[in-house]
């Protein structure tokens, strides 16, 4: 059996003891950890071995939009550039930047992904079969009677429900875009489609949204002009956007709330009484490429948030690769430990997407994949799978 070993190894929760020596399968599945390697043939890793990483957020159907939309637009002209571009490629463009992308994600040290899916498009990655893959069928439909959007958001479901594999976990369910493209009525149609599934949601990416829902003031009833969408139906409630949409939605979903760059402490305090151990999705490089700004992460972690990391997609990063997001917190939030934030980008990821049975950490039984990196702190650090 495979026995491997490092000068640091952290197993998904916390660093383990030196001289600590991983025993695997020859496929991967974890055996046992040993205080030492009693003579027993080890291969030495430089660097610091981890679990593979899981990326909780990304648009793998937009990779074709690389570099086509600019920095620093903020949310709201960034969202009125995606329809404007998202369909100036052709099917083989689109399909050569999902394949490139999803290469990525694999060189990267990613073994589990949380994909944002509109359409179809990514059926092809799924039967790769190399990631372990939940499917978030984003439905989106601001109008006072949207059953045709969700009739659509249902038949791509159904496709990906499907999809079968040998060797990966594949799953979905159907999701919140986001509250400004959602309303009353699509909220509990998504509610009512499984009551125990995943929710994913885009959650104050902008101040807009917020004071949208405060006052139906601001830019996001701009984008609904140029979308061509009637908000006349729409009533503010008073409060902000997480407070009103949480009653609408019941807490027997797990979860996922993705970027929280405006979230404020009672935003997040209502959100743990209300529902159970939620996730918060952190995409700081995607933050910083859209809106120039971070969430309060310190916030989070006095809080003691379950916090899980993504990359968003290409049209809002330069790269897939949940290293460099960890990088960019440690840079921005220094007291951050390298313990925490691969905690973050692995087991959190894992608990998050439910598949923290298989992947996630160095536990007897799981398969999680065991990923090599050479230095944490530099950007050219170079990962490599070990298994």
């Amino acid at each position: 059996m495979p026995f491997f070993t490092a000068a640091k190894i952290h197993d998904g929760h916390k660093w383990l003891p030196g001289r600590t020596v991983i025993e695997t399968t020859e496929d991967g599945t974890i055996i046992q950890l040993h205080d030492a390697s009693d003579g027993k043939e080890v291969t030495f890793c430089e660097g610091v071995l981890t679990p593979g990483f899981v990326n909780a957020h990304c648009h793998l159907e937009l990779s074709h939009m690389k570099g086509v939309i600019p920095e620093h637009l903020t949310l709201i002209p960034f969202l009125k550039n995606i329809p404007l571009y998202r369909n100036d490629f052709t099917d083989e463009q689109k399909e050569k930047a999902r394949h490139s992308a999803y290469a990525e994600l694999l060189s990267n040290g990613v073994v589990a992904v949380g994909d944002i899916s509109n359409v179809t498009d990514t059926l092809d990655l799924r039967g790769l079969d190399k990631l372990h893959i939940h499917t978030f069928v984003e439905s989106l439909g601001f109008a006072e009677n949207p059953q045709k959007q969700f009739e659509r958001s249902v038949h791509v479901y159904d496709t990906f429900a499907s999809q079968k594999s040998g060797t990966k976990r594949l799953r979905q369910s159907i999701v919140p875009h986001a509250p400004y493209s959602v309303s009353l009525s699509l909220f509990r149609m998504i509610n009512a489609h499984q009551k125990d599934a995943v929710i994913s949601i885009h959650n104050q990416e902008s101040p807009a949204e917020d004071e949208y829902y405060f006052s139906k003031t601001g830019s996001v009833g701009e984008l609904l002009q140029v979308l061509g969408i009637d908000d006349g139906f729409f009533q503010p409630s008073g409060k902000s956007s997480l407070q009103t949409y949480l009653e609408w939605l019941s807490p027997s979903h797990p979860f996922i709330f993705v970027h929280n760059t405006y979230t404020a402490l009672n935003d997040l305090k209502i959100a743990k009484a209300l529902l159970k151990d939620p996730f918060w999705c952190l995409c700081p490089n995607a933050n910083l490429y859209i809106e120039s700004k971070l969430p309060d992460v310190g916030m989070f972690v006095k809080e003691h948030a379950n916090i899980c990391i993504g990359t968003d997609s290409l049209a809002s990063n330069h790269q897939l690769s949940i290293l460099s997001e960890l990088q960019t917190l440690r840079e921005n939030f220094p007291a951050l430990s390298w313990e925490t934030l691969l905690t973050w980008g692995t087991y959190n990821g894992a608990k998050a997407l439910q598949m923290d049975d298989i992947v996630g950490s160095f536990e007897p039984g799981k398969k999680p994949g065991i990923i090599q990196i050479t230095r944490l702190e530099e950007k050219d650090s170079l990962i490599k799978r070990v298994i």
